[in-house]
């Protein structure tokens, strides 16, 4: 696909970009509203599909709420079905919500041996709704804050939990690998967290850092790569462990194999294998 479009794509899902503009440069680009319409969907998430059914029955699956800084948070849970303690992951969803995409991530977190809880830092609002666009709309509401306490007290509703080893970790992806880079930075207890093209934390805040970190990013990727050298050079003035790998070729959201124009499927199974060799590293 024309990188132009993937590129005004990325544009509209990170800046406040209405959706009649970015369809009107969409057919600009295209050279016709057809056109548009037949491209929009490959950029699109499309929920049909998941790596891991959510009737696998090798899984124990329900839906938690914990409290938040302002509001009860929700989240959606997996874990083996054999009841035994498993190291707690907090996966992180994207700028659009707790959607099938990241439930399905939380499972394949779960097949790897982990406690995966997936909290919707849109609980606050009333959950994340069906429309992406008002999922979109509603994230500038969110209190920056406050959901770092929302998220944080993941962690310290999984301590709660008679499944959970006490070893942290947690996955984020986009706005989730950003606050992925946070809670590293911001709670202590976190051994291991993996973040996914996410924007990086201030240089000063690197040495707060108690755990390993490890980094993904897409070379296509320049809004959020131009952050890199120095995150990456307070890592290593810290001497905070650190894997960080820049996958050639690929588009921000790699990983999403809901987006067909984005998803790149060797750069999301290596990058993915690599995740799962860094947890089992530092979590078990």
């Amino acid at each position: 696909m024309d990188q132009e479009i993937i590129n005004l794509y990325d544009e509209y899902t990170h800046k406040p970009l209405k959706r009649e503009d970015f369809i009107k440069r969409l057919v600009k680009i295209t050279g016709s509203l057809a056109l548009a319409m037949t491209v929009l969907p490959t950029l699109e998430g499309c929920y049909t599909r998941a790596a891991v059914a959510a009737t696998d029955e090798s899984l124990m699956i329900e839906r938690v709420s914990y409290p938040g800084a302002a509001a009860d948070m929700k989240a959606y849970v997996a874990r083996p079905a054999k009841d035994k303690k498993y190291a707690a992951v907090v996966v992180i969803h994207e700028n659009r919500g707790l959607n099938p995409h990241i439930e399905d991530v939380a499972r394949r977190v779960a097949k790897a041996g982990y406690l995966a809880i997936a909290p919707d830092a849109l609980a606050p609002f009333g959950g994340t709704p069906a429309n992406e666009d008002e999922g979109r709309d509603l994230f500038s509401k969110i209190d920056a804050k406050q959901n770092l306490v929302n998220f944080s007290n993941a962690f310290t509703y999984a301590g709660t939990r008679k499944d959970c080893n006490g070893n942290y970790g947690c996955v984020g992806f986009c706005w989730g690998g950003a606050l992925a880079n946070e809670l590293a930075v911001n709670v202590p207890a976190v051994k291991a967290a993996v973040a996914y093209y996410g924007r990086q934390p201030h240089a000063a805040d690197v040495p707060k850092i108690k755990g390993a970190v490890q980094l993904h990013y897409a070379s296509l990727d320049e809004r959020v790569n131009a952050g890199i050298p120095p995150y990456e050079a307070a890592l290593k003035a810290s001497n905070i462990p650190y894997e960080l790998y820049i996958y050639e070729g690929a588009n921000h959201a790699f990983h999403n194999d809901t987006s067909a124009a984005r998803y790149n499927e060797a750069a999301a199974k290596l990058s993915w294998d690599r995740t799962l060799a860094f947890f089992k590293k530092y979590l078990k």
